[in-house]
Formats: structure tokens, C-alpha cells, sequence
């Protein structure tokens, strides 16, 4: 066994292989940027090797660097933990030469699965089936639309070195091909450093599946069973869960069967995924092999009891597996969701920024469930423009699936973040939804729920019940602390638009309401909330929760999964003035282009005086590696443009102007 492992990684996966390190008492070494200084991951392994400047082409990219930090520190092995070098043969074979062991697969089997184009060719001569497409390389965008149009619209543009959902679109005509070809591209170059493409047929309403393998240097393959990985935006996996909600045990086998036979053939040696597109019929194709270790590995844990790093760490010194696919069973279900840091409300593009409030909910058994939480972060911490936007992998397990999405549901509403956007409400609002709850599954089921973006949900009864009571029980704690002995008990709640009268009284901890209107009373107890807590947390007519509060004139801005109200307190005297206010009027933006994220000007395409046609394109900025067309909402004569290319902008800072 290795003393001592460096890990060619960053962020929460950094972090996880140092806990699984810890366990085994393997010192553990990073490799760190500039943006990277200050981070969890640096803190936590017993030594850190600085590797250069915050674009991943000048430092995690850059085997030199980590091989010239193994000789530095004497790691006998290298993590890549995934993205970056994890899928590089050349980087695998570099550092056998100097004597240092990769852990992950052999290079003959990054060569044959892990390029997205080779993995096709060698699929198609091994007799699997596979999505219809063009698998040889693309020259350029005119090459690109020839060959879409051969294969028929929609297609899918891909990196050939790609995952984590970056470099990927999906073209519906000729005229995504000819934007989304260059976009694709160039995104792969700057993310992977190999810009070759691949095109091939995109099959609508489609399930992502795939199959967790894990084999030794013994010639022993097993599968450690499915992953469904459906819920996707813009080709970023969002939730993932284990086992899927569409497979019997026959077609479970079957994908198995298929995934270990594959892995066989290349001489797979490490922890990999065969991923498969299924059909509702529970057909499927082989898509893809990722030769590492998978962003979602944590619900395969949770199901199945074994730790995939520590097994990939044995598998690499040698040993052989510990157990038979006999060996192995499916032990309840999990749910992952990934806590990205991007608006929900604004098409969840990229939101950077300072963690200022970071509170995750507590790990371990929870009530029958248990709750894990990857991160790679802390309270203070900066969410960077140059890596991916993930802020932590959180994970649920339950006995059932039912189980498992109330345990995430709730871990949701303890989740506490401020300081930049993040997607927890719409985490939580899937959680919540019926189709989701039904299993009824498609890659497209962001864009069939959600056609005209997230917007929140409306709030239920008992959430309108719980905005009312907990307003009141706060603004009485304010008031009574304010005014002992003289806080009343008689108030308006303006809860969207409409007043609910309520009489209170309670003694902090518990509290009775009684709307008067109505004719209905509330019981608030085992309340848990002090003045400046950012959380509320109570038992609502026998039921728990937790809500974000923040406090707003007169009132409070309340969130209960994914809904959320300004609920104001006022007295029968304020709540009257109220209604003879003026209705606030909106900023006129008509004739502004703004960006719509913080980010780096890649390209303007205007200047002062052109004229502009609705849709046509103004510019593309760049953030967290993926890059975003923004255009013209209106026709127009551009009066001014305010960045200049290689410029950093802030969200809704004023792109153009037009006159």
C-alpha cells in the first residue's frame, strides 16, 4: 500500500479522497492554484505543492507541474479525481514512465473508452449498440452542418475529451450548428485541451443510465449496479439517483452484463462508468465510458457500502478486489443533488462570489435516513469565475425511494447559503413535484416542467399557514424585546396582497395564532430562532420545518423550500396606510443590453452606430469554463457599448445601449 498519494485535483473532490485517505492513514499531498490558496482541500492534506496562476491551461492541466510536485514531496501515486488530467492517457503513460503510479485505469483503456470518438469505433467493432452519429473528426463548422444534415436534426456537437456536462449542445437546425459548433469548441479547448468534435443523433425524451464498474489488475470485473442521471440542464447533471425508478432486474442485468463485458475487453482496471441513453421502453444504447471516477459516485456508496476510493487506491497497488458481483447487493436508494452556485431564477447561469453564509445540515443518521454532504468549501470561501460552479454534492439514503427524496426534501431546508445565487429552491422544488415523485423521467424533464424558466412555486396552504405564523412569532419576539411588557398581540399579516388579521400570544417558545378572519387557530411550537438567525425552525399543527428568513421593512422575506413571500407585520393603523401607497414603478432596461452574469468578455459583436436585429448576436461571455451567447432582445441602433474584449463584468452591468 502507498504512504503517501498526491491528489491532481481541486474542491470537494480533493477533499473526499483526503477523508478516505485519512481512514487508511495515507498522507496525502494537493496541488493548488492562486485561486485555490486559501482552500479547504490546502488545509486539509498534510502537504500543498502551489502549481501556478487560476486558469486550469496554466496549472491543473499541466502534467509537468504535478509530476515535478510528486518528485518534490516523494507521493508515490497520483489521484486525478475527475475532469482535468483524470481521462488523459498521455498523462497516465507520463507519469508510469517516471516511476509513479497512476490511480485509475491502465492507458491502453483511457485510449480505448475514454475518447469519446475511439470509445464509438471500438464499441461499434466490439458489436454494442450505439446512438447513430458521425464518429470520425469534424474539420469545421461547414464539415459540422454537412454532417448534422446527413444524420438528421436534432444532433448533439460534443468534446471528444468532454464530461461534466461541458461541451455539449444540442442543435436543432443549421443555425445552432453554425453557433454552437465554434462554441463547443472552444469551450473543449479551454476546459480539456483537445478540441476535437463529435456529432451524433440526439434521441428526444431520452434517459441517462449508467453502470458503476470496478475491476482489478487480476482480470476481475464487476458492476456495482445503475445511476439515473435524467434530471440535466444544458447537459449538466443535476440530481442523480441510485438505483433508477425505470429498471426491472431483467434490464438491470442486461446493462450490467454489457457494462462488465465491455470493461473485459479494454482490460479495465479502476472504477469507471458505462453510460447508456434508454428509452421509456427500457431499451438502451451505449453512449459513452468515462475511464474515472464520477461526480455522483456518492449515492453508489450509499446503496451498496463501498467506498469506490479507497477500492480504487487497492486496485492500483495491486490487490485484488474483496468481493464477487454475487457479493454485491442494492441496499435501499439515494438521491444526490448538486449545490451549484448559479441563479435558478435567471436560467441558472453562473453566480459568483463569497460564501458569507455557509450552514449545510448536519451529516449522519438522520430519523432513519442518512444524510452526506461532499464540499469543498467553507463559510467565507469564494466561488471562482475559472473552475465549475458546484458548491457541495449533498446526499440522501432511505429505506425507499419515497424515503430518500423526503430525507433530501428536508436536508434542502436546512441548507443555508448567502452571499451569492445558488439553485437550493429549485432543488427543493423538484424534490417536491409529482412527476419527479413519480419517477416518470427524461433527460428534457427541466425544459418540460420548467418551459419558461424557474419562477419559484406558489405556496401551498400549509406553507401560507407557516409564512403567517412564523412573521408573527418573530415580529412579537422583535417587538416584546423593543417594548417588554408592552409588544401587542393584535396585527395584519399582508401575505401576497391580501391581509390576515391574527391574534397572537405565546411566551417565545410556543405560540398560539388565531386568524381572526378565518375563524382558525395555529399551534407554533418548539421554536428555535433568535433575532439575526438567518433560519426559522418550529413544529407547525404537529408538522416540522425549517424556512430562511431575512428581515425587509415592516416584515420579513420567508423561504420554505421553493417558496418564498415578503410577509409584512403591521399594525391595524400601518396595514391601512399601506393599502393608499402608490405601486412602486419598475427601471426602464428597453433599451439596454446587460449581462446577465459575472463573467469575462470573450467577443462584442457591435459597435457604436451598427444597426441590430432582435436575436442577432451582441456578445459571448465566459464563466466557470462555458461560454454564453448573449443577444439583441429588440431591434436597434447600438448608441454605446461599455466593456472592451478580455474585460470582467458583473451581473447586470450594461453591456450596450442602444438609442
Amino acid at each position: 500500500m502507498f504512504s503517501k498519494i498526491l491528489i491532481a485535483n481541486r474542491g470537494e473532490i480533493a477533499v473526499r479522497i483526503i477523508k478516505t485517505c485519512r481512514r487508511l492513514g495515507i498522507a496525502t499531498v494537493v496541488v493548488y492554484s492562486e485561486a485555490d490558496a486559501d482552500s479547504l482541500a490546502v488545509e486539509m492534506a498534510d502537504e500543498a505543492v502551489f502549481i501556478g496562476p487560476a486558469p486550469a491551461a496554466e496549472s491543473y492541466l499541466v502534467a509537468d507541474k504535478i509530476v515535478a510536485a510528486c518528485r518534490e514531496t516523494g507521493a508515490q501515486a497520483v489521484h486525478p479525481g475527475f475532469g482535468f488530467l483524470s481521462e488523459n492517457a498521455g498523462f497516465a503513460r507520463r507519469l508510469a514512465q517516471e516511476g509513479i503510479v497512476f490511480i485509475g485505469p491502465n492507458p491502453d483503456a483511457i485510449a480505448a473508452m475514454g475518447d469519446k470518438i475511439e470509445s464509438k469505433k471500438f464499441a461499434a467493432r466490439a458489436g454494442v449498440s450505439t446512438v447513430p452519429g458521425h464518429v470520425g473528426e469534424i474539420e469545421d463548422t461547414a464539415h459540422a452542418v454537412t454532417i448534422s444534415e446527413e444524420i438528421g436534426y436534432p444532433v448533439m456537437i460534443k468534446a471528444s475529451a468532454g464530461g461534466g456536462g461541458k461541451g455539449i449542445r444540442v442543435a436543432w437546425n443549421r443555425k445552432d450548428v453554425e453557433e454552437g459548433f465554434p462554441a463547443v469548441r472552444a469551450e473543449a479547448k479551454a476546459s480539456f485541451g483537445d478540441d476535437r468534435i463529435f456529432i451524433e443523433k440526439f434521441i428526444e425524451s431520452p434517459r441517462h443510465i449508467e453502470i458503476q464498474v470496478l475491476g482489478d489488475k487480476h482480470g476481475h470485473v464487476v458492476h456495482l449496479f445503475e445511476r439515473e442521471c435524467s434530471i440535466q440542464r444544458r447537459n449538466q447533471k443535476v440530481i442523480e439517483e441510485a438505483p433508477s425508478p425505470l429498471l426491472d432486474e431483467a434490464t438491470r442485468k442486461a446493462m450490467g452484463d454489457q457494462a462488465v463485458a465491455l470493461a473485459k475487453a479494454v482490460g479495465y482496471d479502476s472504477a469507471g462508468t458505462v453510460e447508456f441513453v434508454a428509452g421509456q421502453d427500457r431499451s438502451f444504447f451505449f453512449l459513452e465510458m468515462n475511464t474515472r471516477l464520477q461526480v455522483e459516485h456518492p449515492v453508489t456508496e450509499l446503496i451498496t457500502g463501498v467506498d469506490l476510493v479507497e477500492q480504487m487506491i487497492r486496485v492500483a497497488a495491486g490487490e485484488p478486489l474483496p468481493f464477487a458481483q454475487a457479493d454485491l447487493k442494492i441496499d435501499g436508494w439515494a438521491v444526490e443533488s448538486r449545490i451549484y452556485a448559479e441563479d435558478p431564477y435567471r436560467g441558472f447561469l453562473p453566480s459568483i462570489g463569497r460564501l458569507v453564509r455557509y450552514s449545510p445540515p448536519p451529516e449522519g443518521r438522520v430519523e432513519g435516513a442518512v444524510v452526506r454532504n461532499d464540499a469543498g468549501v467553507r463559510e467565507g470561501d469564494e466561488i471562482s469565475m475559472f473552475y465549475d460552479p458546484m458548491i457541495s454534492k449533498l446526499s440522501t439514503w432511505g429505506r425507499t425511494r419515497e424515503a430518500a427524496i423526503d430525507a433530501m426534501g428536508e436536508a434542502l431546508e436546512r441548507f443555508h447559503i448567502e452571499g451569492l445565487g445558488h439553485n437550493v429552491p429549485f432543488l427543493s422544488a423538484v424534490m417536491d413535484e409529482p412527476r419527479f415523485r413519480s419517477g416518470k423521467l427524461a433527460t428534457s424533464y427541466i425544459k418540460d416542467q420548467y418551459p419558461e424558466g424557474f419562477r419559484g412555486v406558489e405556496p401551498d396552504s400549509f406553507q401560507t399557514d407557516l409564512f403567517i405564523a412564523a412573521a408573527c412569532a418573530m415580529h412579537q419576539t422583535l417587538s416584546d424585546r423593543a417594548w417588554p411588557g408592552r409588544g401587542r398581540g393584535d396585527w395584519i399579516v399582508n401575505l401576497g396582497g391580501a391581509d390576515h388579521p391574527v391574534r397572537l400570544s405565546g411566551d417565545g417558545r410556543s405560540w398560539a395564532l388565531e386568524l381572526t378572519d378565518e375563524g382558525r387557530a395555529l399551534t407554533l411550537s418548539d421554536v428555535d430562532w433568535k433575532p439575526g438567525r438567518p433560519t426559522f425552525s418550529a413544529v407547525l399543527e404537529g408538522r416540522p420545518f425549517t424556512a430562511q428568513v431575512r428581515p425587509a421593512a415592516e416584515g420579513f422575506v420567508i423561504r420554505h423550500r421553493a417558496a418564498e413571500a415578503r410577509v409584512l407585520v403591521l399594525t391595524p393603523v400601518s396595514a391601512a396606510l399601506h393599502k393608499r401607497l402608490p405601486p412602486k414603478k419598475a427601471a426602464d432596461t428597453a433599451k439596454l443590453v446587460l449581462s446577465p452574469m459575472p463573467g469575462l468578455v470573450v467577443s462584442l459583436s457591435v459597435v457604436e452606430g451598427q444597426e441590430v436585429k432582435s436575436g442577432e448576436t451582441v456578445a459571448v461571455i465566459e464563466a466557470m469554463k462555458m461560454q454564453n451567447i448573449i443577444r439583441a432582445e429588440r431591434d436597434g441602433v447600438v448608441k454605446s457599448v461599455g466593456p472592451k474584449e478580455g474585460d470582467s463584468v458583473a451581473a447586470d452591468e450594461v453591456l450596450v445601449e442602444f438609442a
